[in-house]
């Protein structure tokens, strides 16, 4: 059963940076799940899973464009300390979490005032060429229920 739109899949992961150094993994924990098709997994993942099947392991490398976004310059604001979630004091390179109109962004801090903080916008990991080590562990038909709300449901998805 190869994957393909409107089935809920369930992968685990590991990201490398340029030099092979792991950034992040989800091993030993819940599998990612989601629903395929739907713009839920950045585009570059997405697109190496489709048509893989259940038990299959591989390595992708996408463009920059297809998993955090290429670099923007100038993409520097200045927002309110009370705004930066994550720590209690703030330097220069640190990353926060700001809540935007479009949700939770992962920002970096550039400087910080008394009561204003410079950031930076992109995600800390934009315009890297990162490698993902992909591990397919399960795939079924979402229900209607998961289309409609256009996001799977249970471990590794979405809760209401």
């Amino acid at each position: 059963m190869s994957i393909n739109d409107d089935m809920v899949v369930q992968f685990n992961y590991t990201l490398r940076d340029e030099n092979g150094e792991v950034l992040e993994s989800n091993e030993g924990r819940d599998p990612i799940a989601y629903l395929h098709g739907h713009d839920n997994m950045m585009p570059g993942i997405e697109s190496a899973i489709a048509g893989k099947n259940v038990g299959d392991k591989f390595t992708v490398t996408p463009p920059a464009a297809d998993t955090y976004g290429e670099r923007q310059e100038g993409a520097e604001q200045r927002v309110s300390v009370k705004h930066l979630t994550g720590a209690k004091v703030w330097k220069p390179g640190m990353a926060a979490i700001i809540n935007t109109d479009q949700g939770q962004r992962q920002v970096t801090v550039v400087k910080v005032g008394k009561f204003m903080a410079t950031v930076d916008v992109n995600h800390p990991l934009a315009g890297r060429e990162l490698t993902f080590d992909i591990e397919v562990v399960g795939a079924r038909d979402a229900t209607d229920e998961e289309i409609a709300h256009g996001h799977a449901h249970g471990v590794g998805g979405h809760h209401h």
